[in-house]
């Protein structure tokens, strides 16, 4: 996915954010309402975390040195997991915290009209901001693969999170609605109490499984089945090819992958003529798999023969 893409996420992320943000506390204010606190401190974390990865994503692109000869690509999955991290500590702790608060020390009802304005625009606002990374993510959508799967096999972090991110909030904004609207209903502050903590515990499922896609990226996820099967093909079917082994492959970055493989060539070629089919198949696998940008080809042949 291109970083342009995963860019433009993150500053509609940041804008939405800060702007709701600063309406929910302006509403909490006048009206004393525990969910319209806590939907105040997510919007704060979702646009700090859209920083940390807009943060992220310009350290990723490093040039690699001596003391890094990958480069810095996985700069990009460690501040994901930091953001993960601050949803769960912060977003859903705060949350969770202030709705108990509210239990043990309801605040008077007062008038809510504040609430349901705030409310009506940061959902649209929210609505901007996810309808923005929908459109990204769908681009790397494959036709017939599901949305989990997708996620699942995404190596960009930044869009999938602010997608989550996005979502959370638009639920976050339904259960402060419901606890705002039940409380004067049945005139009992324990509804806004209540839907605080909900709000919480969302942000806690949310980041956990954040964190647990941000894990696997840090700790280095192969390509996709499929194109491992791609790379197998291409260099089976070069005529200089006798077997090739498993490739092994790990992310980097999104956009650059690292590739091991063992081939077995064919016997009585010279050492100019291994050179050659070692650059072709290189050639091959980069022209139908650009992401691969670093290939270790390993000579059974040499080894063996």
């Amino acid at each position: 996915m291109a970083s342009s893409g995963s860019k433009l996420v993150i500053f509609g992320a940041v804008a939405a954010n800060a702007l709701i943000a600063v309406a929910k506390f302006t509403a909490a204010a006048f009206t004393g309402s525990s969910a319209m606190i806590s939907e105040g401190i997510h919007s704060v974390v979702d646009s700090g975390n859209a920083m940390l990865l807009f943060l992220g994503l310009k350290r990723s692109k490093k040039p690699a040195n001596d003391l890094h000869p990958f480069g810095y690509g996985k700069e990009l999955y460690f501040w994901s997991l930091i953001v993960a991290i601050s949803i769960f500590g912060i977003g859903g702790g705060m949350s969770i915290y202030e709705g108990i608060t509210h239990l043990e020390h309801p605040s008077p009802l007062r008038d809510p009209t504040w609430n349901y304005w705030v409310l009506g625009i940061s959902s649209i606002l929210e609505a901007i901001s996810w309808t923005i990374a929908f459109r990204e993510f769908r681009h790397s959508r494959r036709e017939g693969v599901s949305f989990l799967r997708t996620v699942r096999t995404s190596k960009d972090p930044t869009v999938f999170m602010v997608l989550f991110e996005d979502t959370a909030a638009m639920a976050g904004l339904i259960f402060a609605f419901l606890g705002i609207y039940l409380g004067h209903l049945y005139n009992n502050p324990v509804f806004d109490g209540a839907a605080s903590i909900v709000i919480g515990v969302m942000l806690g499922l949310t980041a956990l499984f954040l964190a647990y896609e941000s894990r696997g990226l840090l700790v280095g996820e192969s390509l996709d089945p499929d194109v491992i099967e791609s790379i197998r093909q291409i260099a089976g079917a070069d005529p200089d090819v006798e077997e090739v082994r498993h490739p092994l492959t790990m992310h980097l970055a999104p956009d650059e992958v690292l590739l091991n493989v063992g081939i077995k060539f064919r016997r009585g070629q010279t050492m100019d003529e291994l050179d050659q089919t070692i650059l072709r198949l290189k050639e091959k696998i980069q022209s139908k798999h650009p992401d691969v940008k670093r290939i270790f080809i390993e000579a059974d042949s040499l080894q063996k023969g």
